[in-house]
């Protein structure tokens, strides 16, 4: 009996560890579609009011670059000004360190790559690490904080290129 109730545990507790990663799972889908799909395609068509939508009202911004905090309102109005110049191409792109979620709130650290002017003879790159608090606001995944920096610069495309990709969902 006494075995019985010993693999009736573990069956339990891997359950549970089944559930949590699986919730995991379904909330790190969400996001891809929900923050990172639409932040790229912010990016790509300079559209600012998309980018505002994916962020609370009392959003917080830093800058470990410049050393700079800022509202939202502060944030966004610096990209409607960048994005009003619509010669402007780019892209972004983002690979991560480390996903951690629980149905409510989430965490996310990686690498990101904006490449200004790509496929051009012009084209620039830029690297930094971010580290983003998103939690839900009506069912929908929203930035509460975005943190970023390039760390004296030593973040770069090696750097990039570790990281894990979007979908890979079995690395976090």
């Amino acid at each position: 009996m006494k075995h019985i109730l010993n693999f009736g545990l573990i069956i339990l507790i891997a359950l549970n560890g089944i559930k949590g990663y699986s919730q995991e799972k379904t909330d790190q889908e969400q996001i891809n579609s929900q923050i990172w799909g639409n932040f790229t395609k912010a990016f790509e068509t300079l559209d600012h009011e998309l980018f505002a939508s994916l962020h609370v009202e009392d959003f917080i911004r830093v800058s470990g670059d410049s050393k700079k905090i800022k509202s939202k309102t502060e944030y966004i109005a610096g990209y409607e000004k960048g994005w009003q110049d619509k010669r402007l191409t780019q892209t972004i792109s983002f690979r991560f360190l480390e996903r951690i979620s629980n149905g409510s709130i989430a965490s996310e650290r990686g690498i990101y790559n904006v490449t200004i002017f790509p496929s051009k003879e012009n084209e620039m790159n830029y690297y930094g690490k971010f580290h983003v608090i998103l939690g839900k606001e009506n069912g929908k995944w929203m930035i509460l904080v975005d943190y970023d920096s390039s760390e004296n610069k030593s973040i770069n495309k090696e750097s990039f290129d570790n990281a894990f990709g979007m979908s890979e969902l079995e690395k976090y």
